[in-house]
């Protein structure tokens, strides 16, 4: 009998142990999860720049992220060190529907002839940012593309390295042995520093295909940042990676819509496409542009208003 008594109190103290044991281990996660919040959301704040942008024209209505409208963001690569008289020498749109669980990410090559919106001019699309910022880089993205642009991210090239090396660093699958800034990229798979993998994403003059292999290693880059920031072993760094956005991250993307986008489009991401904008070189007074046919950029415009389920 008193053997049991023995038995029964010890099984309390274990019980005893156990609740406090994981009650200070829910205090912990919690608290831990407010910091992170916190901080996230100082960084997002350091990132926020308004516009004054309306709703596109080219909406009927304003994309409600609670409903899970699909969207678009211009990513603009900017160098800083030329502030807004800078060109915009990385213009990515991803466009994002999480009901066909895909995203599209188009690259628009820097030296595309199109109308520089806002100026009535015909001129290299990555002029448009140098003309009038982001506003008019988006009206002219607009008008290439005959999509809606509903947000824009705004990267400073420059400080790009700090974030990739606040994610630890990135992987990638390199297929070109090359030299650029003091740096060998050898053939296969490779790990990369924030200057290695900035000295990574610039090189063209030396790839056989200009620009368009360079607009490749960025959408690398970007995509392995995604994948690293994603990833649980970074959450310990998280104060250096939301320090190192808030530093070199501009977007009209507000903290609240934000967190909606992460919990409403997390399906989005099951399928990822990239499309290179296709055209041909050619010199106009004895400028170089790219030449995109009429008929291309209409059915690149028809592929993506479809993925944004908007009317053609």
């Amino acid at each position: 009998m008193r053997a049991e008594k023995k038995k029964t109190k010890k099984k309390r103290t274990w019980v005893k142990v156990t609740l406090i044991t994981l009650g200070i281990l829910l205090l912990a996660a919690g608290v831990y999860t407010f910091m992170v919040y916190n901080s996230f959301n100082d960084a997002v704040s350091n990132m926020h720049e308004e516009t004054n942008r309306e709703v596109s024209s080219k909406r009927t209505e304003k994309v409600s992220l609670k409903k899970k409208t699909p969207f678009s963001v211009l990513l603009l690569g900017v160098d800083a060190k030329s502030g807004n008289s800078g060109r915009s020498d990385t213009m990515i749109v991803l466009t994002v529907n999480p009901i066909l669980e895909s995203i599209k990410m188009v690259s628009i090559p820097r030296d595309t002839r199109t109308e520089i919106v806002g100026r009535g001019t015909m001129d290299k699309i990555n002029h448009a940012f140098a003309f009038g910022g982001a506003e008019m880089a988006i009206d002219t993205v607009e008008n290439f593309l005959d999509i809606p642009i509903d947000y824009y991210v705004k990267v400073n090239m420059e400080g790009f390295a700090d974030i990739v090396d606040a994610v630890g660093g990135v992987t990638v699958v390199n297929d070109l042995d090359f030299s650029y800034d003091g740096f060998h990229f050898a053939k296969g798979t490779i790990e990369l520093s924030g200057k290695e993998a900035l000295a990574y994403s610039r090189m063209r003059k030396q790839d056989p295909q200009g620009d368009f292999g360079r607009q490749k290693r960025q959408r690398q880059i970007i995509q392995a940042v995604i994948k690293e920031g994603a990833s649980l072993s970074t959450l310990r760094n998280y104060d250096d990676i939301f320090d190192a956005l808030g530093e070199n991250v501009k977007t009209d993307i507000s903290f609240s819509q934000m967190v909606s986008i992460q919990q409403n489009y997390k399906e989005a991401a099951k399928s990822l496409e990239q499309i290179q904008v296709e055209g041909s070189g050619t010199r106009i007074d004895g400028i170089y542009y790219y030449a995109v046919s009429d008929e291309y950029r209409s059915e690149l415009q028809n592929t993506l208003k479809k993925h944004l389920q908007i009317a053609e």
